[in-house]
């Protein structure tokens, strides 16, 4: 966790050099800014347990989180193929227990979320959260 703080932060300190040395692909528009010119630069860091670990935490402006219902998450977690199947009852006797935990933990750790309805469809979140982002880009102009 402590170098995908500093991986952000290096992110943070200068996007379009972050970008190049990552080879990722940027727009003209991008390519034209630097660290005098300050672009609009969006990262979009997604994963298990982000919100968990502090220091990181600390570096993020938007947080989202998509959730579902313990029947949805144990059938879409049915659904899919693993090289080494789950053992039966793992689901219940760990994955969803260590699910509740770390929940717990990231309610505790990080007031600043915005939950999403994982039932709605896929454009229904896009929309939710481009909107989200679209309204703080013009109130900090």
């Amino acid at each position: 966790m402590e170098a995908m703080v500093n991986t952000v932060k290096g992110w943070q300190e200068n996007p379009v050099k972050f970008a190049r040395s990552h080879g990722v692909s940027l727009s003209p528009e991008a390519e034209e800014s630097d660290s005098e010119q300050k672009g609009i630069h969006i990262l979009i860091i997604e994963g298990f347990l982000i919100y968990n670990y502090k220091p990181l935490i600390d570096v993020y402006d938007k947080c989202f989180y998509i959730s579902i219902p313990y029947e949805e998450c144990k059938r879409r977690r049915g659904t899919r193929t693993y090289t080494v199947p789950d053992p039966p009852g793992l689901f219940d006797g760990h994955v969803w227990p260590m699910y509740l935990k770390h929940r717990k933990d990231m309610d505790n750790n990080c007031n600043r979320i915005e939950y999403l309805d994982g039932m709605t469809t896929k454009e229904d979140i896009y929309n939710a959260v481009y909107k989200t982002i679209q309204n703080s880009l013009l109130n900090n102009l």
